[in-house]
């Protein structure tokens, strides 16, 4: 089987369940940016290094992979169709309580932090920027599931604090915002 299809040449490309639709819908902005989000995410593991914590850190950053595959499978589905694998709570919920964990041993912010670190980090910290932007472009899909719009912006506040947990447990300071 071929990459190419050359379906898309003219500009347009398929939702899920083979409704054609232009390259510029909104619809394919919000999921191509979860895309760009993902990629960054998958960045930022590469950068780990060998340590027990960092594959711990990795595996669940796998995992918000896997689930942010499924919000953009979501955002390419037509209004009125359903995927067969759903967003739950329980997602949310995970994001939510590693959050919570990684946040414990983190020291508490007293100024703002500039995004950056280690190179993992700096990866973390611009898949948050593009997770921002899909859940912004996610607002504008018709009949969007609501609980995309919770994920997406849970993932901005995850992809923050494993940013800052990478830096911590890499003993890498974090730079800050200097007021002149």
């Amino acid at each position: 089987m071929k990459i190419y299809t050359k379906t898309g040449d003219k500009g347009t490309t398929s939702l899920i369940f083979g409704e054609r639709v232009s390259k510029n819908d909104i619809r394919v902005e919000a999921y191509g940016t979860c895309d760009e989000a993902n990629s960054m995410i998958g960045l930022g593991i590469s950068q780990l290094p060998d340590e027990d914590w960092a594959k711990q850190a990795a595996i669940i950053m796998q995992k918000v992979q896997t689930v942010l595959f499924h919000v953009g499978a979501e955002l390419a589905t037509p209004s009125g169709k359903e995927v067969s694998w759903k967003l739950k709570e329980d997602d949310i919920r995970f994001l939510e309580e590693t959050i919570d964990s990684w946040q414990e041993g983190l020291k508490p912010l007293k100024q703002f932090i500039l995004p950056g670190g280690s190179p993992s980090a700096s990866a973390l910290h611009t898949a948050r920027t593009i997770a921002r932007r899909a859940e912004r472009l996610a607002v504008g899909v018709e009949a969007v599931n609501p609980l995309v719009l919770s994920y997406l912006n849970r993932l901005s506040d995850f992809l923050f604090v494993a940013a800052r947990y990478v830096n911590e447990q890499m003993k890498v300071n974090e730079p800050v915002l200097h007021e002149d």
